[in-house]
């Protein structure tokens, strides 16, 4: 057996559109304004981290240049000495050699019979100190002893003096010898000036 109910509201319902809660259809263009948006997020994300890099990078390069920089300055000065010795010593050469010139008439008669001088034979040829002493003998200055020296492989003659104050009697035999080659040295304590022949010396 049927139960019947009152009439109600919901039996006046009349067919026609749909009213109430339900997914309407779809707007066109929706998904790329969502693309839009995503692009947009990420090209802000990518320019924030490029100016960060550059901002970090910069950073970096300004401290390495200031280390090149400050390396540079001891490196042109560490440049500039040696540059600096050498024309010392060719001054210092070209002195000498004028002072050889010169050295014979800078020593008096009496610095020649006063300042002893020592004539080794620094070669293989046998009596070579003693002409080269006979030579410098003839021409007033006196020799004490002569002798051999501790090598046999000497190529330069080369007049050696003790002291400054036998530095014009040693250019004035490096003369008579015919060398210009002169140098102050404390190998030889025996004698004011000592000679040390060399191939060179044909005397």
């Amino acid at each position: 057996m049927t139960e019947r109910f009152p009439r109600d509201r919901f039996d006046d319902v009349t067919d026609g559109p749909r009213v109430g809660a339900h997914r309407g259809p779809q707007r066109r263009g929706r998904g790329w304004i969502v693309f839009a948006w995503a692009a947009l997020a990420t090209g802000v994300l990518v320019g924030i981290g490029v100016l960060a890099l550059g901002l970090a990078t910069g950073g970096d390069s300004f401290d390495s240049t200031s280390g090149t920089t400050t390396t540079s300055s001891p490196t042109a000065s560490a440049s500039g000495r040696p540059s600096s010795s050498p024309s010392s010593s060719s001054s210092s050469s070209s002195s000498a050699g004028t002072g050889s010139s010169s050295g014979a008439t800078a020593a008096t008669s009496a610095q020649q019979g006063t300042t002893t001088v020592v004539v080794l034979n620094g070669t293989n040829t046998t009596g070579l100190a003693g002409r080269a002493s006979t030579a410098l003998s003839g021409a007033g200055w006196r020799i004490t002893s002569t002798g051999d020296a501790g090598t046999t492989g000497t190529t330069q003659t080369i007049v050696y003096y003790r002291s400054a104050a036998s530095a014009a009697v040693a250019q004035g035999i490096a003369k008579s010898l015919g060398t210009t080659a002169v140098q102050q040295s404390a190998a030889f304590p025996n004698a004011d000036v000592s000679v040390v022949l060399g191939a060179d010396y044909t005397g």
